[in-house]
């Protein structure tokens, strides 16, 4: 069962593959270009390939997150419509990213009354996690 303390989450492949991988490797091409001094543009040119991966593996993990925070936003507009009627524009305007993709694990029964109180408290999203009462995993997320 979810719940705040164990709700991070980690892809095996790219936090614990992937990345030390390239990392090592640019490393690895830089030290042997101040180590050589034959065939500078071949040392280079792996200096050059190995920070585009490392480059790659990063911006596509970016793109992916923020997809998911856009999804998770029209999420809670659906959500908050579907509990009030209402849009959630003028509740949206004052709340942070980040107070809303934490207000994504309340259950219904303590979403508005939270979404209240993140307002009026200015809560972040780490008290508004940890106000949860009734956490309602998201075992979807990236």
């Amino acid at each position: 069962m979810q719940n705040y303390k164990n709700h991070l989450r980690f892809n095996p492949a790219h936090h614990f593959v992937l990345i030390p991988a390239t990392v090592t490797l640019l490393i690895w091409s830089i030290i042997h270009y101040f180590q050589s001094d034959a065939n500078c543009w071949d040392n280079l040119f792996w200096i050059l390939l190995t920070f585009s991966l490392l480059l790659l593996s990063l911006i596509t993990r970016v793109y992916a997150l923020k997809n998911q925070d856009r999804i998770i936003r029209l999420e809670m507009r659906q959500r908050y419509f579907e509990l009030t009627g209402s849009s959630f524009s003028e509740k949206e305007k004052q709340l942070k990213l980040s107070q809303i993709i934490a207000l994504r694990f309340a259950s219904n029964e303590e979403f508005l009354p939270l979404v209240e109180r993140a307002i009026k408290e200015k809560l972040s999203n780490k008290e508004i996690k940890l106000a949860v009462q009734n956490w309602q995993g998201d075992t979807m997320r990236i």
